[in-house]
Formats: structure tokens, C-alpha cells, sequence
């Protein structure tokens, strides 16, 4: 994760008591579990095992035992061919008032390995998301509205901030 994609995910962070799920948890360049210091349940998924993994899964299969206050995937959804439905399924994890925080490749962002950040491998596959993809599908979802949607074009990033109404 670049420098500007965290600085994002720290503004949203909090030190209260939350529960946390993050898709994407494997530490490949920094980590953002330490944003939420005060978490009564922190919880990475990943499509591989290592660092800061605490269940190997596709997101769009996992379900948390209980609702959560956020959802945070950064740098992710540009390696899934499936980002709408990893997307829908953290939109239906969130309790009331839960916030979900997107980082990800937006137009412009050269293709990149989810393994390291280096060159794409055969076979693995790369898709920079748009904003005007990603909004309407958040807001389609029941009770969730779009609090914050940004493009930074200097590091090619699609930045997004929803909460599901209370």
C-alpha cells in the first residue's frame, strides 16, 4: 500500500472500541492494523496466507460472525475480477452506523502484481476500478450512502468513504 492510500485509511481510522474486518490483510508493502489500536476484534482475510492473515478466503465467501463496525479494503478490489461482489459482500457485513473505506487503482494506475506490487504474473488478473462504478454500486445497497469519493490523480487512486444509516 502506497503512502497516500494510508494517509487516507488513517484519516477514518478511529481509537475507539470497534470491531474491524479488513479484506486484503496480507502485509505485502505496510500494514494499517495499527490504526485501530482499540479494536475488540480485528480480523484480516486473504486469498493467501501471511502477515496480518488471520483467515485464507475469498471475501466474497466469508461472513462474520457478527455485524461489524468497519470494513476496510485497500488496494484490493484492482485484483479481483469479481470487486462488485467482494463489495456488495462487505456492504451486508456492516451493523448500523458502520463505515466501509475502499482504496483502490483507479483509471491511469499501471497493472501491478497482488503478490508484490511488481509486474503482473501469467494468468493473474488486473482491472483499475472507476469511481462512477463504484459509488452507484455502494449507494444501491440497502441503507448505505457515500460519505466521501475521491480520485487522486497524481497516484491514480479511487478513495471511498459509506456508512450504512443508522
Amino acid at each position: 500500500m502506497h503512502a497516500a492510500a494510508k494517509a487516507f485509511v488513517q484519516r477514518w481510522a478511529s481509537t475507539d472500541p470497534v470491531s474491524v474486518v479488513e479484506i486484503g490483510s496480507r502485509d505485502i508493502n505496510g500494514e494499517i492494523r495499527h490504526l485501530w489500536p482499540n479494536a475488540t476484534w480485528y480480523h484480516g482475510l486473504d486469498l493467501h496466507a501471511g502477515p496480518g492473515v488471520d483467515t485464507v478466503c475469498d471475501a466474497c465467501e466469508y461472513t462474520p460472525p457478527r455485524p461489524v463496525h468497519v470494513v476496510v479494503c485497500c488496494e484490493v478490489l484492482e485484483h479481483a475480477d469479481n470487486w462488485r461482489g467482494i463489495v456488495l459482500q462487505a456492504c451486508s457485513w456492516l451493523r448500523p452506523g458502520g463505515r466501509l473505506i475502499i482504496t483502490c487503482a483507479g483509471a491511469g494506475r499501471r497493472p501491478h502484481s497482488a503478490a508484490d506490487g511488481g509486474d503482473l504474473r501469467p494468468g493473474e488478473y488486473y482491472g483499475n476500478v472507476l469511481l462512477w462504478e463504484l459509488a452507484p454500486l455502494i449507494t444501491a445497497c440497502d441503507g448505505m450512502r457515500v460519505v466521501v469519493s475521491e480520485y487522486d490523480p497524481q497516484h491514480c487512486d479511487c478513495r471511498l468513504v459509506a456508512e450504512r444509516r443508522a
